[in-house]
């Protein structure tokens, strides 16, 4: 969200004193990310200590806080851990949102710098570590577990149909109705190509683990003393390891190396592991296809969104790029000739 919300901040302030015990000296908004359902601050606590409070929108799962306690309590500390509540929960109400609340780490990310070879070592170690981590039986019960469903790719199917439709409620939406209208034959093959997939990964069931979902490089922060976190948990799943292993290499923002390099590296912190290639073709195809379907829901249904309109519409042009993630998807694909 690029824009703060409309809640006054002397609200949060109120609240992370009744549910955290934090005296807030002072708040900033943080314009970070394109999720509209979620606005970020750096609140500093009158003793100086910096926070990390994230207000999340909509419904809200506690295994997104749950599960990265967990592992942190295990050891991983590729993890900053979400604070514990008066109440004892990791979050707290702010009506309409749900507020959690972390140590504020001062770093970049994988887009602004280059991970060095340790880190992208680190990285890979990090993710072994969750993919084979024994769960609580409980914690285990909670978290979604993969259904390969349909939902992005009939959503994005709908936005075709609407694109042909016509009728957009602005200059932005009318972008998006002629990039549909001009890409539409490429998505339809991409929407075919993952259904087959699915299909075929409902029917082969393979193994499945606790998986982040979104290891991008705007999520791998580097903190001032070179030690890399993974950050934003709000959708993890059980899934195949591939809907982890599809980010390293696969044109997911990160700088300073070749495909074959981060791979290279990723997996030498990992360590060996069969990659399923229909799994990997699969997710890398279906997030393109999540990505479209819901930049065109934003911008194609209303006309909200402010600021946030003009990032949501770059992320939307760029995302059938020749060079970026559909290459990588196509690279794994081994239906198609030289995949």
């Amino acid at each position: 969200m690029l824009e703060p919300p409309d809640i006054p901040t002397e609200r949060i302030i109120d609240r992370l004193w009744a549910a955290y015990g934090l005296r807030i000296g002072h708040i900033a908004f943080l314009p970070l990310g394109a999720d509209q359902n979620t606005a970020v601050y750096r609140a500093v606590a009158e003793d100086g200590a910096p926070y990390f409070a994230k207000l999340r929108g909509g419904a809200f799962d506690a295994i997104a806080v749950d599960l990265p306690r967990f592992l942190f309590e295990q050891g991983v500390a590729e993890i900053i851990p979400p604070l514990v509540a008066r109440s004892g929960r990791l979050s707290a109400d702010l009506d309409p949102y749900t507020v959690i609340v972390y140590p504020y780490i001062e770093g970049r990310n994988g887009n602004e710098l280059a991970l060095s070879p340790g880190q992208w070592e680190a990285f890979g170690a990090a993710v072994r570590r969750l993919h084979t981590a024994v769960l609580p039986p409980a914690l285990s019960a909670a978290i979604p577990r993969e259904t390969y469903t349909p939902r992005w790719r009939q959503s994005l199917l709908a936005c075709l149909e609407r694109a042909e439709a016509g009728a957009p409620v602005d200059p932005v939406a009318a972008q998006v109705v002629a990039y549909l209208r001009q890409r539409r034959a490429e998505i339809l093959d991409l929407v075919e190509r993952t259904e087959r997939f699915a299909q075929a990964l409902r029917a082969a069931r393979p193994p499945l683990v606790a998986c982040h979902t979104d290891l991008h490089a705007h999520n791998i922060l580097i903190d001032g003393h070179d030690h890399l976190y993974i950050v934003d948990w709000d959708d993890p799943i059980l899934a195949p390891k591939e809907r982890d292993l599809m980010f390293p290499g696969g044109a997911q923002g990160f700088l300073g190396y070749t495909v074959e390099e981060e791979e290279r590296l990723f997996f030498r912190g990992y360590g060996h592991v069969e990659v399923d290639r229909t799994a990997l073709a699969y997710y890398r195809y279906e997030r393109i296809i999540q990505d479209l379907a819901i930049f065109c829901e934003q911008l194609l249904t209303t006309d909200e969104g402010g600021a946030d309109r003009p990032q949501w519409l770059r992320f939307l042009l760029s995302a059938l790029d020749s060079d970026g993630p559909i290459a990588m998807a196509r690279r794994a694909d081994d239906t198609l000739a030289g995949g």
